[in-house]
């Protein structure tokens, strides 16, 4: 099955709260992979923060082009949810794909 990637969230400084088309939730710290040139920009929050969902590729992407294949994102270690953390209303998400996608 090829991943996707549904809803993204931000969550921390380099941390996205994500949902995988097969129904996988967790929430990662992108830092580990944010190295080389492409990756340089998204170290600082703010910029970090202008994630969006590519609905074609089903994948993250920032204004620079840089993403990261959904299959390196799920493989990355869950971080835990800390206690009382505010709830960021800044959730993106892909509502349908393409049936190509799907199939």
């Amino acid at each position: 099955m090829i991943l996707h990637i549904l809803k993204a969230q931000v969550c921390g400084p380099h941390s996205l709260r994500l949902t995988f088309s097969d129904g996988t939730r967790k929430r990662v710290n992108l830092w580990s992979l944010l190295d080389g040139p492409v990756f340089e920009p998204l170290r600082d929050p703010a910029y970090f923060a202008r994630v969006v969902i590519d609905p074609v590729a089903g994948t993250v992407v920032w204004p620079n082009e840089a993403d990261l294949a959904p299959e390196a994102l799920y493989e990355l270690e869950a971080e835990e949810e800390p206690a009382g953390e505010p709830v960021f209303s800044s959730e993106i998400s892909v509502s349908a794909y393409p049936q190509r996608l799907l199939t």
